[in-house]
């Protein structure tokens, strides 16, 4: 299933420019809006930045242009995709790759790269995981706070995109 939403993702050129207004997905961060592109010189280089506006805080930030996509920027997913992703957190069956390292500080780190990726499949993984660890074997603090921000960053994007937040609600809890 995550092979054919990559390359529904990819026939779309689903990473091309943003334009102001346009909502987007960062990596960590969750749904946000384009609020400008700026001309900046950052360490003595002129470059153009997205200026972007979270919904989950206060934060802003500001992106390169040039180098966006590599660093995960992009669009929500579609509708189909979205409901692609609640099936697949409904299965509750976590994918072969995801991290079940006994050692919880390694597991912790792979989790983080695997969030820093942005992509919605590796975040629900991540989620999976954290989740089904839980009711096994219980957390460590700071893998609590990541399980918080997965169900955070998938309700975020899920119901960004026209899910029904009581499917959201129900289930990511």
């Amino acid at each position: 299933m995550r092979a054919v939403l990559f390359r529904i993702r990819a026939e779309k050129g689903r990473n091309a420019m943003f334009c102001i207004g346009e909502r987007i997905c960062y990596p960590m961060h969750g749904i946000g809006e384009i609020e400008g592109i700026e001309q900046r010189r950052v360490l003595g280089v002129n470059a153009e930045y997205y200026v972007l506006r979270f919904d989950s805080s206060r934060v802003s930030a500001m992106v390169p242009v040039e180098t966006a996509e590599k660093i995960g920027l992009r669009r929500p997913v579609t509708r189909e995709e979205g409901e692609m992703v609640m099936r697949y957190i409904i299965s509750g069956v976590a994918s072969t790759g995801a991290s079940q390292s006994g050692n919880w500080n390694r597991r912790y780190r792979e989790n983080c790269d695997r969030l820093r990726n942005g992509d919605i499949y590796a975040i629900a993984d991540v989620f999976l995981c954290l989740t089904i660890r839980q009711k096994e074997k219980g957390l460590s603090a700071g893998e609590i706070k990541m399980l918080a921000l997965t169900k955070r960053l998938l309700r975020d994007e899920l119901i960004c995109i026209g899910c029904a937040e009581e499917e959201v609600y129900g289930a990511i809890s």
